[in-house]
């Protein structure tokens, strides 16, 4: 088997081959592309190019060859020389070279060419494709044709008419009345929902409660415990005063609007990762969009929310 045989083989393989001693094949993807010149799609191929600076044995050639034709890997470098050799003797003899199904080799201006064959693509995602021609589709003509049959001779499609009962008729218009009304009660119901939470849609969180620590300390006398009794908000309308990247921000705002006299908490993060902060929670939507009027005097980025915590 020819040497030029084993460096197809490793082409498809490989980016780089390196014939030792007398350089490097190197291989580049390009895309699939239509020449519009001559409508012809090429798919996608592998281009093959010749770097004569790589030169340095790097073993991949030799112990190919050596692994496919059983002999030891000093027996291929010696062939690999050989034909080498030869190369060198056919510049000398013609001033060019070819290799089988990957390029030629000539001299200009006392510099060594390669020009590489276009037969093979080395690509072997683009296994059994080849190239075609195919025509423009002629979409502006088509239409123009239609638009002046059109103006021509207009077509008019009129529907057989058929006789039904007239009680099918209101039984119909009932169904579809009843239908649209309910239709309409769900939606109305759903947006009024979304105009609150679609500028920020807050996942499901559990109901944080705020918790009194407990602390033990060790004296003579000890005094009774003293229990606190801590009213929890209920309710799915929430009147938001802000949301903090940091929970220390967070805390400390609830602490100022529970100076102020509001049933402040952080009822935890929204998606976004922030810490939402409420003036308070009601029951009723009335009482809620109610103290939203007040509170947006002195806060105009505060906004409902509605949810179950």
């Amino acid at each position: 088997m020819k040497i030029a045989n084993y460096i197809q083989d490793l082409l498809y393989r490989y980016e780089c081959v390196i014939l030792p001693g007398f350089g490097a094949f190197l291989s580049r993807k390009e895309p699939a592309f239509i020449d519009e010149e001559t409508q012809v799609f090429y798919p996608p191929k592998k281009v093959v190019s010749f770097n004569s600076q790589l030169k340095k044995n790097d073993g991949l050639l030799a112990n190919y060859i050596a692994a496919s034709q059983k002999v030891s890997y000093t027996t291929s470098v010696n062939m690999i020389a050989e034909f080498v050799e030869k190369l060198e003797e056919s510049f000398k003899e013609d001033g060019k070279a070819e290799l089988e199904n990957i390029g030629r080799f000539s001299y200009a201006e006392e510099k060594l060419q390669f020009e590489p064959f276009g037969q093979v693509n080395y690509l072997t995602d683009s296994f059994g494709l080849d190239s075609f021609k195919t025509s423009a589709i002629a979409r502006e003509t088509y239409k123009k044709q239609v638009e002046e049959l059109e103006e021509k001779a207009p077509i008019l499609f009129t529907p057989e008419r058929r006789k039904s009962p007239a009680y099918l008729k209101y039984a119909a218009i009932g169904l579809i009345a009843l239908g649209v009304s309910g239709f309409a009660g769900l939606n109305i119901y759903s947006s009024q929902v979304s105009k609150h939470n679609i500028a920020e849609q807050q996942q499901a969180q559990e109901q944080l409660q705020e918790q009194i620590q407990q602390a033990t300390f060790i004296i003579d006398n000890p005094l009774p415990a003293v229990t606190f009794n801590v009213a929890k908000q209920t309710g799915n309308y929430h009147i938001v005063a802000g949301a903090f990247r940091n929970e220390e921000n967070a805390q400390k705002k609830v602490s100022e609007l529970k100076e102020e006299g509001y049933k402040a908490r952080h009822i935890g993060e929204n998606k976004w990762g922030l810490h939402q902060v409420v003036y308070a929670s009601h029951e009723k939507r009335r009482d809620a969009i109610n103290m939203l009027r007040e509170v947006k005097s002195s806060n105009e980025g505060a906004w409902l929310l509605v949810q179950e915590l």
